[in-house]
């Protein structure tokens, strides 16, 4: 249930901020489960994926910068996300509203094997897990249930979150020419969520208006701006920390009330 981008921010910021967010004036109570699996449309649990995939994935590339062989930095690198990821669930059990998830589990394990399977397959990553978020109308339409400003939203608008795998166009054989970081990527969003599992009426005795849940699935075009070739280790730096994240392009979109739609930038 917590949100998996306040998690990777809890590790940059310190274990104190959890309980600063999350915890602050909650009761603890006796461990408890909490079933979530269907929360958000799952948008929740790509989020919890995708943590603990770049955490993993700078774990093992540090230690292969550092000199250390590719099976120890696997051994040693890859579990990274799941390990940071772990304890949080547990303390989620430990206090009222929330409860140890499984499904959380599951995608906090997903991220790593995706980034570790890669590795071994293949000694690179063809699909690069990415993020891109823009606040959506439902944020504005809700009175501050998913938040009041946009930094609010991106924790608690679930709406604007598309999570994306971005391949090199040069995979697909007939386009093997194409230079390495121009990328294809397929994305995966939902809208008309108020609330996790159905939508809420009202907030604080404001009405918020009816919406229909509904997956998105997306196709567009990205930049791999690791796989662009450079050789001062500063910008190789800066290309490695932009490229968590899917750039605005052209997007053809299909949801689940049948409608196909095409964006001039889809952020």
């Amino acid at each position: 249930m917590t949100a998996a981008i306040t998690e990777s921010v809890v590790y940059g910021g310190g274990m104190a901020y959890l309980w600063q967010v999350w915890y602050k004036d909650v009761p603890r109570v006796p461990f408890e489960w909490y079933n979530d699996s269907r929360g958000y449309l799952q948008i929740d649990k790509l989020g919890h994926a995708y943590a603990a995939y770049w955490q993993s994935y700078v774990g093992y590339h540090w230690l292969r910068s550092a000199g250390v062989s590719k099976k120890k930095s696997l051994l040693y690198g890859a579990p990274l996300g799941l390990v940071l990821q772990t304890p949080i669930e547990i303390f989620d059990g430990l206090y009222e509203g929330w409860g140890f998830s499984w499904s959380d589990m599951a995608a906090n394990t997903a991220g790593p094997l995706l980034m570790a399977g890669q590795e071994m397959l293949f000694d690179r990553q063809w699909l690069t897990y990415k993020f891109s978020f823009t606040r959506s109308s439902y944020a504005r339409q809700a009175h501050g249930y998913l938040g009041d400003n946009t930094l609010e939203s991106l924790f608690y608008d679930y709406n604007g979150h598309t999570y994306w795998l971005s391949m090199p166009l040069m995979a697909l054989k007939p386009l093997k020419k194409v230079p390495e970081w121009i990328q294809l990527s397929a994305g995966y969003s939902a809208n008309g969520m108020y609330g996790e599992f159905t939508n809420r009426t009202s907030f604080q005795g404001k009405p918020i208006p009816p919406a229909v849940r509904h997956r998105q699935f997306l196709l567009s075009m990205d930049i791999g701006w690791n796989r662009i070739p450079v050789k001062s280790r500063l910008l190789k730096g800066v290309l490695m920390g932009l490229s968590c994240i899917k750039l605005p392009f052209p997007a053809l979109e299909y949801n689940t009330t049948g409608r196909l739609k095409a964006y001039w930038l889809y952020f």
